[in-house]
């Protein structure tokens, strides 16, 4: 019996392998586990479909994170906080307050847990924050702490 892998399978193959094996392997195991699928012409075309749709998505995803990688590139934020006497914040900064700047000043979405503090910001002056949006790209975005 010829079988469509829809998931990878110890010592079997990976997902979409087309294996022979044998009938009760493949009813009993594979196909009521939803491992495998009887390798139709239909399930094969159908499965290749599914598999050249799911690359284009990738393909699509991968180019926006591109683009906001060069975007964030190009932006060096503004945020503006109070100073005591010797020249420290009151505070630090955080990534929601990051985040909010970014949305605010360049009107940028980002999630607060894709940005990377190296160290914690605790006084003025320019800063570098790593972005990693995924699918290895990472940003690098330029914060300037400015006092109040």
């Amino acid at each position: 019996m010829k079988v469509l892998l829809l998931q990878d399978v110890k010592n079997l193959g990976k997902a979409g392998d087309v294996c022979e094996v044998k009938d009760g392997y493949g009813n009993n195991f594979l196909i009521a586990k939803k491992l495998a699928q009887i390798a139709t012409k239909e399930a094969l075309n159908k499965y290749k479909a599914v598999q050249k749709k799911r690359a284009q998505l990738e393909a699509q995803e991968l180019a926006a994170k591109q683009e906001i990688a060069q975007k964030l590139e190009g932006i060096t934020l503004q945020i503006i906080k109070k100073v005591g006497a010797n020249g420290a914040l009151f505070g630090s900064i955080t990534k929601e307050e990051v985040v909010e700047a970014l949305q605010a000043q360049h009107s940028l979405e980002v999630d607060k847990k894709i940005l990377e503090l190296k160290t914690p910001i605790k006084s003025t002056g320019i800063y570098e924050i790593d972005v990693k949006l995924g699918h290895g790209i990472t940003g690098v975005l330029k914060i300037d702490v400015v006092a109040e």
